[in-house]
């Protein structure tokens, strides 16, 4: 069914570009290499991380996330980063259920224990979000988080996303339904 607007970003947008490395205020945001499984793994055996993202990775399963990542860029649908602080991985950053049509997508993030309270989270998620605004093109990012999730909550507001309302019972964790925040930034916010 054909649509009745132009597309807001053009299919093949990021198909045509490299996934770029993104300088990030002192951090660097780069495309995940096979070398950073060890750090997946650790981030998928933190308590914290596993609470919010419900899940947990293998040494092979970690391997299969980062091969998967270079496909979905190309397939234009998702891509993640990680996050390096001196050189280290430190966290990771990423565009979920990208829709160029719409030129919308999701974002998600987690820091590991050790680089916590750096304001790394809200540093990355504003660098992302000015570049995928500013380069891919982009109209709105959003990130939903566990009403419980204070921490999540911060990052957001601190890098710009005004909270838009509570999704109820949207996301079911290892203790149950959570309601979820909703945050967005638009790409015509100050």
């Amino acid at each position: 069914m054909p649509l009745l607007t132009t597309p807001a970003v053009p299919t093949g947008t990021m198909a045509a570009m490299p996934q770029p490395e993104i300088d990030a205020n002192g951090l660097l945001i780069r495309p995940w290499r096979p070398s950073d499984r060890s750090a997946v793994v650790a981030a998928f055996a933190d308590p914290a991380i596993q609470r919010w993202h419900c899940r947990s990775m293998t040494d092979e399963e970690a391997a299969g996330w980062i091969s998967s990542w270079p496909r979905r860029w190309r397939d234009e649908t998702d891509a993640a980063w990680a996050v390096l602080d001196a050189a280290t991985v430190v966290g990771q950053i990423g565009l979920r259920r990208v829709d160029l049509a719409e030129g919308v997508a999701s974002v998600s993030y987690w820091v590991l224990p050790d680089a916590r309270g750096r304001r790394i989270a809200p540093r990355a998620l504003g660098t992302l979000a000015t570049w995928s605004f500013r380069t891919l093109g982009l109209h709105r990012l959003q990130l939903s988080h566990s009403t419980a999730n204070r921490a999540s909550c911060r990052v957001a507001q601190h890098a710009g996303f005004v909270p838009e309302g509570t999704k109820r019972g949207e996301a079911r964790h290892a203790d149950g339904w959570h309601d979820m925040h909703l945050h967005a930034r638009l790409s015509t916010d100050n």
